[in-house]
This record gives structure tokens, C-alpha cells and sequence, in this order.
């Protein structure tokens, strides 16, 4: 096994979970909405006050299940998994399909767990059937990936990018329709990055964030999206194309990076484990030992 592997099956898991879970201030109350048939209320017009009850209602039911499809700089990823949303101790379980290869992923305590395939156990070297990469850890891999996964875990709530709507960008337009049988409240939104880059940026190492800083210097780049929330305030399907924005930052091997989430089952019991530490190596240590 390749360490591109593992590093592209890290890589796949803070994409999904940072894809729609950026931080911002500035929430407020959020006002009455009018009543419609069936539950629904009308929509916000007011983008922090969207932000806010979203919030509140991903607040409530802290757990979802949820699926992702998308590409990113040409490459298809896709997962499926749960979580449960407590800031700095979010827990997900996922499995993903990145540049063709399947990997189930758990993260626990501010730890990634990869599984590691038989053949991918042979030829590292080692018996374990996980790998771990820990938020704090010393090794290059963790250090590459430790900020990335710690913001993650604390910033998992799909209504994160609500409140990155609120201080980035704007509502273009809402209605309501209908999605999987469900009355929802749908909005087109556009995101500035350039307004509030470090909204952006915020899972990328201190060390290269100059570098992107200035290679977003003097451009106009917007990020499309749509939202579509229940009568509960709750998002059932965000999609997003951050395409533009690849291209800014120069990404090979295609710039093409768009993603659909859907999240059902809000509020449901979800558990998920770390693996019997019998069962785990260190991700660093194993590639250090393999000389890799």
C-alpha cells in the first residue's frame, strides 16, 4: 500500500466533513417565520437568521446519518456514515470511496481510525487491522492532517454552513418544493471567498496558508450552493461547487469539485467506537518503519 492511500483516505474524510462545516460569528435570534400548510414555515430572507435556526435545530437532534457524492479536482468520491455532533468531541463513522479504492474510517475522541485490507496490512509490514492518526500527534502525516481533523470534529454540524452563509455570502433566492416526499424550504446562496478567506482555509496548515492567501490575491471567486431545510430547520441536502475556487488555487488533475449531502435520521442513536487498541497502529510509526 501506497502512502498516498492513506493520506487520499484522510484527505477524502476532512473533505466530507469540512465540505459543509466551516465556522463563523455573528448568529442571532431568529425572527418568527409565517406558518404555511403542513409545518412548513416560509423561508428566511436573512441569512444569519437561517444560520441561527439551523443551528439551533442540529443543536437539538446532535446525531444524523448521512451520504455524500461529489468529485474533487477531477477525482469521485462518495460515503456513507453517521455522526454524532458534540463539538470537540464529534464522532463519525464512514465508509468512502475515493480514486476507486474503499476505506471505512471512524473518528473518535479527535482520532482517525483507516482500515486496513489484508493486502494493505501484507504489505506495510504489519498485522493490525487499523491505522490511526491522531490530532496531536508528532509524526509528519498527523502534523499534515492533526488541524485539519481536530477543526472537523468540532465544527461537523451541517448548519456550520449556514453560519459560513451568514458572514461570507448572501441568499440569492428561496422557495418551497418538495424533496423525497418531504416539504422543504430550498435557497440558492453564493459564497464569497475572498471576503472571509480564513472561513475557507481554516483546515489548511498554518505553513501554506500565505501561499493560498496569495494566490486568491486580487480575484473574485464565489462559490455557489443550495440548501434545503425541513419544517424543523433541519438541512436534508446541501450541494455545493467549489470549482471556482479550485481553480484559483491552481488544483491538478482537473478542477471539476462538486458535492451533494444528504442527511436523514436526524436525532437518531448513534454510536460509534474506537477499534480494541490491540487492533490499531500508529499511522507515523508504520510509515516510519516502512521507511516510507
Amino acid at each position: 500500500m501506497r502512502k498516498t492511500t492513506l493520506v487520499a483516505a484522510g484527505a477524502a474524510l476532512v473533505l466530507t466533513l469540512t465540505a459543509c462545516s466551516n465556522s463563523a460569528t455573528g448568529t442571532a435570534e431568529p425572527a418568527a417565520q409565517t406558518q404555511a400548510s403542513g409545518g412548513l414555515a416560509s423561508p428566511f430572507a436573512d441569512a444569519i437568521q437561517l444560520a441561527s435556526a439551523s443551528k439551533k435545530g442540529t443543536e437539538k437532534s446532535k446525531s444524523a446519518k448521512f451520504t455524500m457524492e461529489g468529485s474533487v479536482a477531477g477525482q469521485t468520491l462518495s460515503a456513507t456514515g453517521a455522526m454524532a455532533t458534540d463539538g470537540a468531541d464529534t464522532k463519525f463513522s464512514m465508509t468512502s470511496t475515493a480514486a476507486g479504492q474503499t476505506t471505512e474510517m471512524r473518528m473518535v475522541d479527535r482520532v482517525m481510525y483507516i482500515k486496513l485490507p489484508a493486502e494493505q496490512q501484507k504489505q506495510m509490514g504489519t498485522d493490525k487491522a487499523w491505522a490511526k492518526i491522531s490530532a496531536d500527534g508528532t509524526d509528519p502525516i498527523s502534523q499534515a492532517m492533526g488541524s485539519a481533523l481536530s477543526q472537523s470534529a468540532e465544527q461537523s454540524d451541517p448548519s456550520k454552513i449556514l453560519e459560513q452563509v451568514a458572514k461570507t455570502g448572501r441568499i440569492i433566492s428561496s422557495d418551497q418544493t418538495e424533496l423525497n416526499g418531504e416539504q422543504v424550504n430550498h435557497y440558492k446562496v453564493e459564497l464569497d471567498v475572498t471576503k472571509a478567506l480564513d472561513q475557507f482555509t481554516g483546515q489548511i496548515p498554518a505553513a501554506a496558508r500565505d501561499k493560498v492567501a496569495e494566490a486568491f490575491k486580487g480575484k473574485d471567486v464565489k462559490i455557489p450552493a443550495e440548501l434545503w431545510l425541513n419544517k424543523d430547520n433541519l438541512p436534508v441536502q446541501i450541494m455545493m461547487d467549489q470549482t471556482a475556487m479550485m481553480k484559483a488555487l491552481g488544483m491538478p488533475g482537473g478542477t471539476e469539485s462538486k458535492f451533494t449531502m444528504k442527511y436523514t435520521d436526524w436525532g437518531t442513536q448513534v454510536d460509534v467506537a474506537a477499534p480494541p487498541a490491540e487492533q490499531v497502529v500508529d499511522l507515523g510509526e508504520l510509515m516510519k518503519k516502512a521507511g516510507r
